[in-house]
Formats: structure tokens, sequence, C-alpha cells
């Protein structure tokens, strides 16, 4: 079976890291900044970066309302920290004007580790992610608030849900692309072939 080609959202945030995680994990990793771009691509992640930000280039790039599109018609998307909240049903205390592409029936709260000065690192378990523990680099993280029937938390921190998954929807409060450990994108990696 060919590689999947799995897009990065290249609009903010960290996307070169998330390029080189998939491409380790056997993925066509591509850039994407336009609509014909996230049409031609097999599965989505949307990195780390500033919600607010890539909420509004994705608004003004044009990319916010196909993404919609393709996530409603079943398209596999991973989203790390920003990416995590994008995906979110509803953002608890977003800032003005801050939209979610959705899909995935959470409440996230944005930041909610604290400031940027406060990030830290910390190994967690990820249901689907064999070999122990993952170290996950939270840096303003969010985590989820509540959770609907149709998700399902994979990893918690501190009794909070860091990393969730609805249908070919995944989602993490951290970032494994930072790490070199490529099992969460592989897994990820691996969502997008069964879609295929």
């Amino acid at each position: 079976m060919t590689a999947p080609a799995i897009g990065v959202l290249a609009l903010q945030g960290d996307v070169r890291e998330h390029v080189a995680a998939l491409t380790g994990a056997g993925a066509r990793a591509v850039p994407v900044r336009r609509p014909g771009e996230l049409a031609a691509v097999d599965g989505l992640v949307i990195p780390g970066g500033e919600s607010t930000t890539i909420s509004k280039l994705a608004t003004a790039f044009g990319l916010l309302e196909p993404l919609r599109e393709r996530v409603r018609a079943g398209l596999p998307v991973y989203g790390s920290c920003a990416g995590m909240i994008m995906l979110a049903d509803k953002i608890l205390d977003p800032r003005s004007g801050q939209e979610t592409v959705g899909g995935i029936d959470m409440i996230v709260r944005r930041n909610a580790f604290g400031r940027q000065n406060e990030s830290f690192e910390a190994a967690v378990e990820v249901a689907g992610v064999p070999g122990g523990p993952v170290q996950g680099v939270f840096i303003r993280a969010p985590w989820v608030e509540s959770i609907g029937a149709a998700a399902e938390s994979i990893a918690a921190y501190e009794g909070h849900s860091v990393a969730v998954r609805q249908g070919p929807l995944l989602a993490t409060a951290f970032h494994p692309e930072l790490t070199g450990d490529h099992r969460v994108h592989a897994l990820f990696a691996d969502m997008v072939r069964a879609a295929r």
C-alpha cells in the first residue's frame, strides 16, 4: 500500500516538526495552505501554535468551511495542542471571534495548564500507542473539560483528559512532534490508512 498523503495545516505553528514526525512514521507529508491542497490529502494534521491565530488565518485563506466539510465527510484529522482546540466542538473560554473546525464532542479549556513559563514535560500513557508511555511536551496546553458520549478519552494527566479520539479524529493537548518519538503520528497514519 502506498504511503498516505497527510497534510499539515501550514498557516502557523510547528509545521516543520509535524512534517518530520509524519515522514518518520512512514507517511508522505505535504503542507496545506489552500482549499485545493486540502482536497488532495488523505488526512490532515492541525499543529500546535496559537489557536486564535490559526482560526483567523484559516478563515482568511478560505480554509475554515472546506475543513469543516471534509471533517463532516470523514477526513482523518489529528490536532496537537492548538489543533486540539480547533477540533473541539466547544471552547470554554474562547477569544473574541475565535472559531473551531469542530468534530470532536468535547469542551476544552485554553491554556489550562498555565502560561508559557509553566510549560513542562511528563510521561503519558496513551491507549492505542504500544511500547510504554510517550513523553508529552505541554506548552500553554489545553485540557478537556468535558467529553461527550461519541468521544473517548485515551490519555489523562493529573485527572484531566489530554488525548481524545472520536472516529477518524485524534487530538492531544501535548506535542509529540517535539520529542523525536513518532508513535502518536504512527497511530494517526494507521487511522488514515484504515479510512482509505
